[in-house]
């Protein structure tokens, strides 16, 4: 079975703690190259790629603008989880939850986007500051301290009152997902800790991984927006760059699950792409093709030469094998880079405990 179709170990990302977890604020693990090891055997390891490849999974074939519906069962969820759990049976449409109460999804992926919205409103409110640098404006440092300020409040607006107590420590991945404000940069680490902090938010029953769409559509696409103006705006540099030979300066995820939504599309081809008038006529349907536009405002030039990798990518007969591809070069290139992963941080939800079985 290839790759991009594996499905992830069973619950691996779904599981919520038990009401008496303990929760801790994440700290960094990976110290030297020798403890990537440790990370590759991981708990989170584990749970962040299964969450990967779960939404991988949920948005193929599926348009940005697909009508989808939010599960809002979630009262009769909780309730048919209790029956069965009293009863001792599996239910696995379920996700074992703290007592979830009256909070749905759907609210849960609603604040989600207001939190996000919150984020884009103080950039108007922060403009860029006059300085001879081109790039890295000082003006991203006092953005970032509002959000390092206000960071628990925001994720408390989005966790049931009952969860309160995991809010520090989920906080923190949010805090972690916008970029580094000593560096003024960006990149596929930040844009990880997003994936985590979302990750985190299905394990405390705060989100259903059952609702991949939602997450990816409404949620990361929102997220993707608000980073476009971040680094727009204050001129971000890019985190660990590999320049023309890497993918993109910035993201990463958008591109697998960008791929994904375009597996057997009937008429759109990876040749495609590169082609500016497909890209013009469909970027709003298409994660992928929405990357591919912000990079060709950003940079100017042959597209060959200032995104090469993705040029060669374009060659790919089908996009089965791109988003295949895809996963493969990501673990590789960021989930195995020590540059990347050494600002990873491990607490409850995501230990760097060693994967359990059973």
């Amino acid at each position: 079975m290839a790759e991009g179709e594996r499905q992830p170990p069973p619950d691996s990302s779904e599981e919520a703690p038990p009401a008496t977890q303990n929760f801790i604020i994440p700290k960094k693990e990976i110290h030297t190259v020798p403890d990537m090891g440790k990370w590759k055997r991981s708990q989170a390891y584990a749970d962040y790629i299964g969450f990967i490849l779960t939404l991988n999974e949920g948005v193929k074939g599926k348009k940005l603008t697909f009508e989808y519906k939010v599960s809002e069962m979630w009262n009769e969820v909780h309730e048919e989880k209790e029956q069965a759990a009293k009863q001792n049976v599996s239910c696995d449409e379920c996700i074992p939850l703290p007592h979830a109460g009256h909070y749905a999804p759907q609210e849960a992926i609603e604040k989600l986007v207001a939190l996000l919205n919150t984020l884009d409103r103080w950039i108007d409110e922060t403009p860029p500051v006059d300085q001879p640098s081109r790039f890295g404006n000082k003006a991203y440092r006092t953005w970032y301290a509002k959000l390092d300020e206000e960071a628990e409040n925001l994720v408390a607006t989005v966790v049931p009152t009952h969860l309160a107590a995991a809010v520090p420590e989920v906080a923190v991945y949010l805090k972690e997902s916008v970029g580094n404000s000593t560096r003024i940069d960006y990149g596929t680490g930040h844009e990880a800790a997003f994936a985590a902090f979302l990750c985190c938010l299905c394990k405390i029953g705060v989100l259903r991984v059952d609702d991949q769409i939602a997450i990816v559509f409404k949620v990361f696409n929102r997220y993707l927006e608000v980073m476009r103006k971040l680094q727009k705006t204050y001129r971000m540099e890019p985190a660990g760059s590999q320049g023309v030979w890497g993918l993109d300066d910035f993201q990463f995820l958008p591109f697998i699950w960008g791929s994904s939504q375009l597996i057997d599309h009937p008429y759109l081809e990876p040749r495609h792409f590169v082609d500016e008038k497909a890209v013009n006529e469909n970027h709003k349907d298409y994660m992928f093709l929405e990357c591919i536009l912000f990079i060709t405002e950003m940079k100017t030039g042959p597209f060959a030469e200032h995104s090469n990798q993705l040029w060669n990518i374009s060659a790919v007969p089908s996009w089965s094998k791109v988003n295949q591809g895809l996963i493969r070069m990501y673990k590789a290139e960021c989930l195995e880079k020590f540059p990347v992963i050494q600002h990873f941080k491990f607490g409850s939800l995501l230990p760097i405990h060693p994967v359990t079985s059973g």
